[in-house]
């Protein structure tokens, strides 16, 4: 399934509990891309914050029992854990209501969080991370200090945590950018260029800020996938949804750690589109998901 998983992937950001009612499921993308990653079998670790309280113990807990590196985990005395209020529409469609400030609002850098990302190999980090400045300054720091790692900058806006400003700083760090199909029309009007047409828009995205790799998700319509100049598209996986929550970054995490071990771009775009359906036919951000279970679901659908 994978040529190569001797590959170091660090994801810097937000972890925390989504609340569906009287649910509590632990999320935050970052750490969803960190989760999805380390079940095939590759060394991730994560750098964020949580707080000295009960929900800050299971989180960090959770990540050791998935098998990823937790010393870049801050625990502050100061800010509790963080937590997201998730409410679905018929759809499955998700709304969010994020509490501020959370301890995820106030990542540090240290010589731990240093050392992890001087190793890394792919290095993930959206948005929504930097509405604080702490946080947001010590990912600025990171982002600079391994320049040979593959920064993938997965765009996941939310309301009203952002600037077209900060967008723009933080597609020009990036390697290769993932946005859905409502993100990048609003990002390209916020930036003055007026086509409907999701080609044109990724191609203006690309050269804008010097990027050749970018995927825009079009939910159950597939993806577009720009692969180092070379446009690839996938009409998406059909399936029953139960929620959306943590499905683009399941597709995210399996497109990227197919792309870097030498798969072929539209193999790996059918990879991640099956893994990305897969999660949203569970609830939850986060279902298990055997090898073979992935690989029946594709044999069924073709």
């Amino acid at each position: 399934m994978f040529l190569n998983k001797k590959i170091n992937a660090v994801s810097f950001g937000e972890v925390l509990f989504d609340v569906f009612g009287k649910e509590k499921k632990i999320g935050g993308a970052p750490l969803n891309l960190a989760l999805r990653t380390a079940s095939f079998g590759f060394p991730v670790a994560m750098i964020s914050a949580v707080g000295n309280d009960e929900d800050g113990k299971i989180i960090c807990d959770y990540v050791r029992e998935n098998q990823l590196d937790s010393s870049g985990i801050i625990t502050t005395q100061d800010y509790d854990t963080g937590i997201v209020q998730v409410t679905l529409n018929e759809r499955g469609s998700a709304t969010y209501e994020i509490k501020f400030p959370s301890a995820w609002d106030f990542i540090e850098t240290s010589n731990d969080t240093l050392n992890i990302v001087k190793n890394a190999d792919v290095f993930f980090y959206g948005s929504l991370v930097c509405r604080n400045d702490a946080s947001r300054n010590t990912l600025f720091s990171l982002l600079g200090s391994n320049p040979g790692m593959f920064k993938v900058f997965d765009v996941n806006l939310r309301k009203p945590f952002y600037h077209i400003k900060l967008l723009e700083q933080l597609m020009s760090k990036a390697d290769f950018i993932k946005f859905n199909d409502e993100e990048i029309l609003e990002i390209v009007a916020e930036l003055g260029f007026k086509s409907d047409d999701l080609e044109e828009n990724i191609l203006f995205i690309s050269e804008k800020t010097n990027t050749d790799s970018i995927c825009v998700t079009l939910g159950k319509h597939g993806s577009i996938l720009l692969w180092k100049g070379t446009m690839y598209r996938h009409g998406g996986y059909p399936v029953k949804v139960v929620d959306t929550v943590g499905a683009g970054d399941s597709f995210l995490a399996s497109l990227i750690a197919q792309l870097l071990s030498d798969k072929n771009p539209d193999t790996a775009l059918d990879f991640a589109s099956a893994v990305g359906a897969l999660v949203a036919s569970y609830s939850g951000a986060n279902p298990g998901l055997k090898n073979e279970e992935i690989e029946g679901f594709m044999k069924e659908c073709q």
